[in-house]
């Protein structure tokens, strides 16, 4: 009985480290997209338009560019294009975690930082 409990688990442990989240990077490298968040205990959306090397994000009313820099298909580094502070100046760097149809889960955080957050964007348009 315990053998087969210890076989038994083998074989789960086997098959769940086998599975890989869908990954379809590259439908995502163009289109528009939203992306909501809490801020301060309140709900924000952002919204951007990213085609190729350059994305434009409108946050609160006010529009902002940023190259687009692609490390691999399923990372790119952010760098806006007119920092207004030394904190902008810091690239943020993305990494899609997984891909479904109309959206992507990412982990973002600035380069060289250790801490990263975990967001969800979805394509509104292509």
């Amino acid at each position: 009985m315990k053998t087969n409990c210890i076989v038994l688990l083998l074989i789960l442990c086997l098959f769940s480290s086998c599975y890989n989240a869908e990954r379809n990077c590259a439908d995502f490298k163009n289109g528009k997209f939203s992306f909501t968040y809490e801020e301060n205990g309140k709900k924000q959306t952002t919204v951007f338009v990213r085609k190729d090397s350059i994305e434009i994000e409108t946050y609160k009313g006010k529009t902002d560019t940023s190259s687009v820099r692609w490390v691999n298909d399923c990372e790119y580094i952010l760098q806006k294009k007119n920092p207004k502070n030394r904190q902008e100046q810091k690239g943020v760097v993305i990494r899609i975690l997984s891909t479904t149809k109309n959206s992507y889960t990412f982990e973002f955080g600035l380069v060289g930082s250790q801490n990263k957050s975990i967001g969800t964007a979805i394509l509104l348009d292509n």
